[in-house]
């Protein structure tokens, strides 16, 4: 987990809510979203994925695949396209919805070869560098259309859920079938059930969405669960709550093992 935080992060350094003000007593300062699997496969680079990697004790040189869910800065910063070929010049697959692939053109060198760019829609699989990559749809507005991601290589599977609301049709019918090996899936508006809708979830909506996974047959007892793209809309005892649940909150830099 490279990241493990809403788009503002947590706190929010515009905030002094007590949440906030929790949080920066407690030096638990979460940056957004993202997550290096393998070290070669990167979940959605924001604008500080390079550096969090590197707070991380790791890089992103072997990195052969990037997905992304949505074009939202958080989650997609087209730049680090740049700041890579001044310095590595091996094959890239960049993956994502159309509005993310159209965002890339203007940070690629004319005539260039090294990065390749795969436009997917919901109900896309493909196979890529080892790895079985299938498309899942979600409510999230992104300015054109968000996607969600499961990452299989043969042996484990991961379920990549951020962002989401309730789960979207059609995704139900897609995961169907499928055995995963472990989840993250965002909590962003924690209690603020009013704000969630059909854009992010909140503890109802995350574990009405968990209830689903289980009643589908796809997860375990011993799957490991995860919530992200954590904000200052949580309490500060969101660990706890979660715990008591059989869901884990990491903390940015910390690893999760599939079992």
């Amino acid at each position: 987990m490279l990241g493990t935080g809403a788009a503002d992060g947590w706190p929010n350094p515009f905030c002094r809510c007590k949440s906030c003000e929790w949080a920066k007593a407690a030096g638990e300062i979460r940056t957004p979203t993202s997550v290096l699997i393998d070290n070669r496969l990167l979940i959605d680079s924001g604008p500080e994925a390079p550096r969090q990697a590197l707070r991380a004790g790791t890089d992103l040189a072997e990195v052969n695949t990037v997905l992304i869910s949505h074009v939202h800065t958080d989650h997609f910063d087209p730049a680090f396209l740049l700041h890579r070929s001044w310095v590595n010049d091996r094959p890239l697959t960049l993956v994502g919805p159309g509005p993310v692939i159209a965002e890339c053109a203007d940070w690629l060198k004319p005539g260039q070869t090294a990065v390749t760019l795969q436009e997917v829609t919901a109900g896309d699989r493909l196979d890529l560098d080892g790895y079985r990559i299938s498309v899942l749809p979600t409510r999230h507005p992104a300015l054109g259309e968000s996607v969600l991601y499961v990452v299989d290589d043969g042996e484990k599977s991961l379920l990549y859920a951020c962002d989401t609301g309730p789960w979207a049709e059609g995704f139900g019918e897609l995961i169907a079938g499928k055995r995963l090996d472990a989840v993250i899936m965002e909590l962003t508006f924690g209690n603020r059930h009013d704000l969630a809708r059909d854009r992010h979830l909140s503890f109802e909506s995350f574990a009405a969405n968990l209830h689903q996974l289980r009643a589908w047959g796809v997860i375990r007892e011993s799957t490991p669960l995860v919530a992200a793209h954590l904000s200052h809309h949580n309490p500060i005892d969101v660990a706890e709550k979660l715990r008591r649940t059989g869901v884990l909150t990491l903390n940015d830099g910390d690893r999760i093992i599939c079992q």
